[in-house]
């Protein structure tokens, strides 16, 4: 029996026999041993059974009379490996790496910087089912009809929509709170967080209050718990340059004064990145072909059905651009395929539209690789070749009118180029690299500027500008102009993103042309470096050595590292250093260790400072019997 008010007709209460033997696919319970008053019993489910905690009793009957024991409690979870369960899997390494493991990698930086962060999901640490269930058994639907609820757990379908709800606490007792102004005092900062245990932790222990705060990848990635604590093969994905579409018209429309400088608050925005899930199962509500996975999105942007929740969406359907498909799909369409328009005003009020060729939707979507620490670029599951016929005919289908019509053209390209690195508190040139193809002299004026960009792409101040009036294009020539850009002009308003954004705006008044490109250029932390002293075994005292050299020219105050590691530390470590850390000062800290479990773990590492903020580092170690 199952819920508060299991019941025959709804799935959740079941009678059977004892019997000589399993039967597959239905409730059946056999002796398997019986010895010293104690049996032992082996039981069947069906694999269409909901989800949840269980109350097993036997009856018993003699003659007339008949009594009820309560033999205990089960958990029933989803089984990706059973091929008759909705979320069969049929690879064994992609069963262990979507179900099983319980580390990863979550990807940020930019586009053409691409940024792996190390995560502890820890989905099979102490408590975390438990509260996992507990999650569903307070989600709305619950408790406006709790056997319905739970009837309709049988249907990962559904879990996964509730679960994309229950992250966030917008509608509900959800687990996390989104903010995305930087002001984070009163909780703690969305780039603090290195796994899902202690988010989930607090969220049970105090009482399934919100947890403050989360970003995207935060609410992503206890998804990714929860969902795979439930048995449901899922996957953290990163989508570089990802659209928020709040009108569905596919279109992303900015408005810039004559200097390029956007005007007005701005709602749809191109993120620098989003992440979100893709979950695998089987879709017995939609047509065939749309089984495998599907993207569900916890991130709080725009409601569905009344609730701040989005997808499971199959990944095929958006391919396709299948727009009337359940659950959200044209949000995710435009996620990945939205056009950008950018209106420049003149001065004169008119608006002329800028050709901007350095901004495409939809680069680059990530994910970990099946059984080793790399990157899988998974675009090709959400759109077809770019040009390609059957891009066309999705766009077709989805009525997607920008991209169908032709580009403008005018002969003069311009791109911004970078350094092939650039570390934290350093000074770096960036560089406007401009064509031009045609046989005329062009006489432009160039405006570059730098500034500091959150991820979701909300601007901070100037951290360098160049403004050129008499820039003389030569015909079939190129040009190179640099921009430099101090550690001093953008150490104060640097996010916890670590990103700036460059932008370039060629302007040819002879033609009244406009030519606009942009690019986001991520910088890099110093490399946290972890030493294990002793041999890896179980149930063995193990120490780990953290340590990290001051890249900054000032000295960095407030430091501390927090640790954690499913299988290696029961709850998360912090250690304070009290002495603040000069330029070029390494400092170090050692960690207990316990490890429980034989086999691979990772050693996830967070540093914080007064100026350097969310440093990750992590560090595989391999334990061995004791």
């Amino acid at each position: 029996m199952k819920g508060p008010a299991p019941s025959e007709e709804a799935g959740t209460k079941a009678r059977f026999p004892l019997s000589d033997a399993v039967e597959e696919g239905a409730w059946t319970a056999s002796v398997v041993d019986q010895q010293d008053g104690v049996l032992s019993l082996q039981l069947s489910t069906p694999a269409t059974a909901p989800i949840g905690l269980y109350r097993l009793s036997l009856e018993a009957s003699t003659g007339y009379q008949g009594s009820s024991f309560v033999l205990g409690h089960f958990t029933l979870l989803f089984n990706t490996w059973c091929p008759a369960d909705a979320v069969y899997l049929d690879s064994e390494e992609e069963r262990r790496e979507y179900v099983l493991t319980q580390q990863g990698f979550i990807y940020q930086g930019s586009a053409k910087f691409i940024k792996s962060v190390p995560w502890n999901y820890g989905q099979f640490e102490d408590g975390i089912l438990d509260t996992c269930l507990m999650l569903l058994d307070i989600n709305p639907k619950f408790l406006k009809d709790s056997g319905r609820d739970c009837s309709r757990r049988s249907s990962p379908v559904y879990v996964g929509r509730v679960v994309s709800g229950m992250v966030n606490c917008n509608d509900d007792q959800g687990v996390l709170q989104g903010r995305w102004d930087n002001n984070y005092g009163d909780g703690v900062s969305p780039m603090f967080w290195i796994g899902s245990v202690d988010i989930l932790r607090r969220w049970r222990d105090y009482g399934c209050q919100q947890v403050k705060y989360g970003q995207c990848w935060v609410f992503a990635a206890v998804a990714c718990t929860v969902l795979r604590c439930l048995g449901i093969p899922t996957r953290v994905v990163t989508n570089y340059n990802s659209a928020h579409d709040q009108n569905s018209n596919l279109l992303i429309e900015y408005f810039r004064n004559e200097f390029g400088e956007l005007q007005g608050d701005k709602s749809e925005m191109i993120w620098n990145f989003h992440c979100w899930v893709e979950s695998w199962m089987t879709r017995p509500d939609l047509q065939p072909g749309y089984e495998g996975w599907q993207a569900l999105d916890p991130t709080p942007q725009e409601k569905s059905e009344g609730t701040y929740c989005c997808g499971p969406v199959p990944v095929r359907a958006i391919k396709e651009g299948d727009l009337s498909t359940k659950y959200d799909a044209p949000f995710v369409f435009a996620e990945v395929n939205a056009d950008v328009v950018d209106w420049i005003q003149q001065e004169d009020g008119s608006m002329h539209k800028s050709i901007n060729h350095s901004l495409v939707v939809g680069l680059k979507i990530s994910t970990k690789s099946v059984g080793r620490d790399e990157r899988e670029d998974i675009t090709h599951n959400y759109k077809y070749p770019e040009g390609s016929q059957e891009e066309r005919d999705a766009f077709t289908r989805a009525n997607h009118l920008n991209k169908l019509a032709e580009k403008e053209e005018t002969g003069v390209a311009m791109r911004i180029r970078v350094a092939e690195s650039m570390s934290m508190g350093s000074d770096f040139d960036v560089f406007a690299h401009i064509t031009n193809d045609t046989a005329e002299d062009r006489a432009c004026r160039l405006v570059l500027c730098a500034r500091t960009v959150s991820y979701n792409g909300v601007l901070g101040p100037e951290c360098g500008t160049k403004d050129l009036l008499g820039l003389a294009l030569e015909p079939y020539s190129e040009k190179s102009i640099p921009l430099r850009i101090l550690y001093e002009k953008y150490r104060d308003s640097l996010t916890q993103s670590n990103l700036i954004k460059v932008q370039g705006l060629l302007i040819e008044p002879a033609a009244n042309s406009y030519v606009l490109a942009q690019r986001d250029i991520y910088l890099e932390n110093p490399e946290i470096k972890i030493r294990v002293l002793g041999e890896p075994k179980q149930n063995r005292k193990l120490v780990a050595e953290v340590s990290m050299r001051n890249p900054l020219t000032v000295p960095l105050t407030g430091c501390s590292f927090t640790v954690e590691g499913a299988g290696l530390l029961r709850e998360q470590k912090t250690v304070e250093i009290p002495d603040p850390v000069e330029p070029e000062e390494v400092v170090k800290v050692r960690v207990d260790l316990l490890p429980l479990h034989v086999g691979l773990s990772k050693l996830v590492v967070n540093f914080e400072s007064d100026k350097l903020k969310s440093v990750k580092g992590f560090r595989n170690i391999i334990i061995g019997p004791s």
